[in-house]
């Protein structure tokens, strides 16, 4: 994909990974659309890098299908997510162990829905945001590990549909492989898991090796939409030390 006057709509990209994947992609020459609930965090984006900016809640249906209908990005980026609420299984209130449902699920399903039910234009690429928790769990995070898998079979159910009905989108799960300094998720898990072992937010980011902040996980993203080897994949884990892998393969 020559992503240069393409059109991407980056849910969550006022701030974080969501970030540094828009200005990667402003970098290359596409026309993006950033979606978040925060007015002046959009406003703050769009005056530095010229985007467009739409503030909505990313739950809410009917503006996921408005967005994608007037928009019609060939990129669609779910990036948007709550940061989990962390603790031990027992001492959180099924408030706190279902809020990654009940937004970062919530948001998914209205979005996916509406790229498949616009639909979005045929060789659309659909990048639904994932986390490492889905592969190797997160016990302090309550339903967020099982939360971030369910995203990833979404996807590939999206795709799924998507060949059935001759739509040609591809639906593919971006996975990043270690907490990321910096972000809400990242520094409320890095927090709690950090304190558990009693040492500090920057010592147990270290034990994930050399460091990915958003700008670099957003390079990351623009290879696997612009590299033909990750065209057809289903998921793929990133890294700050050892880069994209593939994670799941393409469909047989």
């Amino acid at each position: 994909m020559d992503l240069k006057n393409q059109t991407a709509v980056v849910t969550g990209g006022s701030r974080g990974l969501g970030l540094g994947l828009v200005e990667a992609l402003v970098d290359r020459g596409a026309r993006v659309t950033v979606v978040a609930r925060t007015a002046g965090d959009l406003e703050s984006v769009s005056r530095r890098l010229g985007v467009a900016t739409i503030a909505a809640d990313v739950t809410d249906r009917a503006q996921a299908r408005r967005i994608v209908s007037e928009v019609r990005p060939t990129i669609l980026a779910l990036n948007a997510g709550a940061p989990p609420e962390m603790g031990p299984l027992d001492e959180l209130s099924w408030e706190a162990f279902s809020n990654t449902w009940e937004n970062d699920v919530k948001a998914g399903l209205y979005w996916i829905q509406a790229a498949l039910t616009t639909p979005l234009p045929r060789a659309s690429r659909v990048l639904v945001g994932s986390s490492g928790a889905s592969v190797g769990g997160s016990p302090m995070s309550g339903g967020y590990a099982c939360a971030k898998r369910m995203l990833w079979f979404m996807a590939n159910y999206a795709n799924k549909l998507s060949s059935e009905r001759g739509l040609g989108i591809r639906f593919q799960t971006v996975v990043p492989r270690q907490m990321i300094g910096g972000t809400g998720t990242g520094e409320a898990a890095a927090s709690a898991y950090g304190a558990k072992l009693g040492i500090g937010v920057e010592q147990y980011l270290e034990r994930f090796g050399a460091p990915m902040p958003p700008r670099r996980f957003g390079e990351h993203v623009v290879t696997l939409l612009t590299d033909p080897r990750y065209e057809d994949g289903l998921a793929f884990g990133v890294k700050g030390d050892t880069g994209i892998s593939i994670l799941e393969g393409a469909p047989a």
